[in-house]
């Protein structure tokens, strides 16, 4: 890697420059070898111009915020990690609701803990989701039947490819579920977030049955869309049930080293759900065939529930089980947890074990929620 460029960096305001931090103190997984370097940004303008330059000479960037939702190999190579700590959140009235706008490296759930101290509404039942602001639109984050896209104003972008920063529509992100353009991708750096929240001190419509349930919402009118509750009544909740499933941040409970929901919910063809349905049958019984959870989706198909499917393919919480260095959460199937001395190699094993196991009972490929760096689970 080009020391010119870090002894420009070194140049810029508000930059560090970190030798030999490796990522597992980067990320919530606590997984992950040491980059080149690694560069954290104390302001928009520092975050920019570092970028600037890394683009520049074709240095290999990594942008990371809460590090949450990322998995990264033992030897990551010659990258330089790019942390954003700006962190400014602003919540003020704008006519009959709230603009919420907060810096990529604001920690999300103090971004929701604010709105709702405010009376702001629409964000609620995202509380709890580690990681920082800017990664939200990237993810388009969701939890509890609603998404970021659903109250994303604007994102202020840094092009990387025209070095131009600019705020962009949600139109222009095309989100869709945990998906954005911006994954995968090197197009752009998410700077900053602009939220459009109610001003009713009311929740967004409560439709998840599960949260639904413990607020006394009956099934037909969450069915329907018209239940609400009060923003900090929803958040305590949202809080618990959480909490109750290792996915609230603690280093001292390792169900929590974790990158949350590690497989996406799949989504299927509704004719191929009959398939499905049928492999349940014989694996599980008849009962448990009609009891999988399956609804509707767009287009024709059909979301199912990876949490459901990898109990039913053999794997149950804590799966492999005391010893292992990473293993199923003993809290909720669907996180993978590090027991506090795994290597990333060793998350991509059992990652591996439990996609493959669901395809072979069911038919059903899961696909990892997760950025991947340096490793794929489809790797060697």
């Amino acid at each position: 890697m080009p020391e010119t460029a870090l002894h420009r960096i070194s140049a810029i305001s508000e930059t560090k420059i970190i030798r030999d931090l490796p990522f597992s103190q980067l990320t919530t997984l606590r997984l992950g070898g040491a980059p080149a370097a690694t560069v954290r940004c104390g302001s928009l303008d520092a975050v920019v111009a570092v970028v600037r330059e890394l683009d520049s000479r074709r240095v290999p960037a990594l942008i990371v915020g809460g590090g949450s939702n990322l998995v990264v190999a033992d030897d990551p190579g010659d990258l330089v990690a790019v942390v954003i700590d700006a962190d400014r959140v602003e919540v003020r009235a704008e006519g009959d609701g709230f603009l919420v706008e907060a810096e990529a490296g604001a920690e999300w759930d103090r971004v929701v803990a604010q709105a709702v101290a405010a009376g702001a509404g629409g964000v609620e039942c995202l509380s709890g989701i580690p990681g920082s602001a800017g990664a939200t639109p990237v993810q388009n984050v969701g939890a509890y039947g609603v998404e970021i896209s659903s109250v994303l104003a604007e994102a202020l972008l840094l092009d990387r490819a025209t070095g131009e920063v600019a705020w962009t529509p949600p139109a222009a992100l095309e989100l869709g579920y945990r998906s954005s353009n911006l994954k995968h991708t090197a197009r752009a750096v998410v700077l900053a977030v602009r939220l459009r929240l109610t001003g009713d001190g009311l929740s967004a419509p409560l439709r998840y049955g599960e949260l639904a349930r413990r607020l006394g919402v009956a099934a037909d009118e969450a069915a329907a869309g018209r239940a609400r509750r009060p923003v900090a009544e929803v958040r305590r909740e949202v809080l618990a049930l959480r909490r109750g499933k290792g996915m609230v941040l603690d280093p001292a409970d390792h169900d929590t080293w974790s990158a949350g929901s590690f497989f996406t919910n799949p989504v299927i063809d509704a004719a191929a759900l009959g398939e499905v349905r049928a492999a349940v049958a014989a694996r599980c019984g008849a009962e448990a065939a009609a009891a999988m959870p399956a609804h509707p989706a767009r287009a024709g198909r059909v979301k199912l529930s990876a949490a459901w499917l990898i109990e039913r393919a053999g794997f149950g919480r804590g799966y492999p089980g005391e010893g292992a260095p990473v293993r199923l959460s003993t809290k909720h199937t669907l996180a993978l947890t590090n027991r506090g001395a795994a290597r990333t190699a060793d998350l991509v094993a059992l990652a591996r074990e439990v996609r493959d196991g669901v395809a072979a009972a069911f038919g059903v490929r899961l696909h990892p929620e997760p950025v991947w760096v340096g490793v794929a689970i489809d790797g060697d």
